[in-house]
């Protein structure tokens, strides 16, 4: 029969858009479908997104080799994107990790080194001495070390990013479609996708829902997929505090584990007109497994307990933020069991899935979405793209 689209990608969040600008350029036939973000978080009983920000890290300093180089290739895509588009989101800040003493050979800043020297990034050690010299705000062990990556690394506005990757996949032809799909079949010899009170079919479909990919029916079966709450903390900063933060980089200091990282974005005006510095961990163990808790989830304002412990260590980390309004907001993460993304068909040679960012997603967005490109056109992944690593598991 024939299709209304060869190609159809399911969640206009960061991977969602990215898969849709690659895949137009590679071929036509191709719809984006998914909602816009809400205009009012607290009374939405839909679905979500959690690029619903103005700033992530972007770096390529990273332990394990799959996820640097998704890294490093989406970065070296960034202002590409922004000269065709016309849309800025990338900020060159540089990066900043900060820890103590590596513990044994497996440890992350140890393997990151091994990674960095891999891709050919550049990473500039910061002695312990030194590292209050350089970086003022910062108040760390005395035995810390700094690995500081200038170029290339920073932060970029994921808003902004879905905007320039929707605009150029619109460019090259692809339909967009402001709708929230609800299920997906494979009809045999095509997929048939609802979305509102309409209904498309296409050749193949990639549901790329993120933390929502298992909820309604997208998918023939869930995919093994953690849900889990995440609180992120706001520091309104006035002009005292941006003479000390302003020139600060995207930071990153280490704990003794690794879900005891704290990650830090610099002094970013959001849409409210004011300027925040941002905060957030990964020790939150609340998670998800019905739409409702996840949606009554992102209209809350994220958890008051986990905003005064990460106001707690802002505070140590930073004493000079002391007096500054706090407030706080939900986000939410997904992992998957493997530790890396998943890219890969289903249980139906025609329904793809693209998701699983465990936590770290952001910045290769643009690289995960070209793979799910390449999935859904090819029909595989190959080696140079981890394509065994991104095997989806299902539940």
């Amino acid at each position: 029969m024939a299709v209304d689209f060869r190609f159809i990608v399911i969640g206009r969040g960061m991977m969602g858009a990215a898969a849709a600008r690659h895949l137009s350029s590679m071929a036509d036939g191709v719809a984006l479908i998914g909602p816009p973000e809400p205009e009012e978080r607290k009374t939405h009983h839909g679905v979500f997104a959690s690029h619903y920000d103005e700033a992530r890290i972007t770096r390529t300093f990273d332990g394990n080799l799959a996820w640097g180089t998704f890294a490093a290739r989406a970065l070296g895509r960034y202002r590409d994107i922004e000269a065709k588009s016309g849309i800025s989101f990338f900020s060159e800040v540089g990066c900043l990790f900060a820890g103590p003493p590596p513990k044994d050979e497996q440890d992350f800043v140890l393997r990151a080194q091994t990674v960095s020297r891999t891709l050919g990034s550049e990473i500039e050690i910061v002695a312990p001495a030194e590292l209050r010299q350089r970086f003022p705000y910062l108040v760390v062990g005395p035995d810390f070390t700094g690995y500081f990556e200038r170029k290339r690394a920073g932060y970029i506005n994921p808003r902004t990013l879905v905007r320039a990757q929707a605009k150029l996949a619109e460019q090259t032809g692809a339909s967009l479609i402001e709708a929230t799909v609800s299920s997906v079949r494979d009809a045999g010899s095509h997929v048939e996708v609802t979305a509102g009170d309409r209904s498309y079919s296409a050749e193949r479909v990639l549901v790329a829902a993120g933390a929502f990919s298992n909820f309604h029916a997208l998918l023939p079966r869930p995919v093994d997929l953690r849900v889990m709450a995440r609180t992120v903390a706001f520091y309104e900063i006035g002009e005292r505090e941006m003479a000390i933060f302003g020139d600060m980089p995207s930071t990153i200091v280490l704990g003794d584990r690794e879900e005891d990282h704290i990650y830090i974005l610099p002094p970013v005006r959001y849409p409210d007109g004011k300027t925040y510095l941002k905060l957030g961990g990964d020790t939150e163990a609340l998670s998800f497994s019905r739409l409702e808790d996840a949606g009554a989830w992102f209209r809350s304002d994220g958890s008051a307990a986990e905003r005064d412990h990460l106001s707690r260590i802002a505070l140590q980390l930073m004493p000079q933020l002391a007096g500054c309004p706090v407030t706080s907001a939900p986000c939410a993460a997904n992992f998957t069991p493997t530790g890396y993304p998943y890219a890969g068909f289903t249980q139906s040679p025609r329904i793809a899935v693209l998701t699983g960012g465990n936590f770290v997603a952001a910045k290769s967005s643009d690289e995960l979405g070209r793979l799910g490109a390449v999935l859904l056109k090819e029909g595989r992944l190959g080696e140079e793209d981890f394509g065994r690593e991104l095997t989806p598991v299902f539940a």
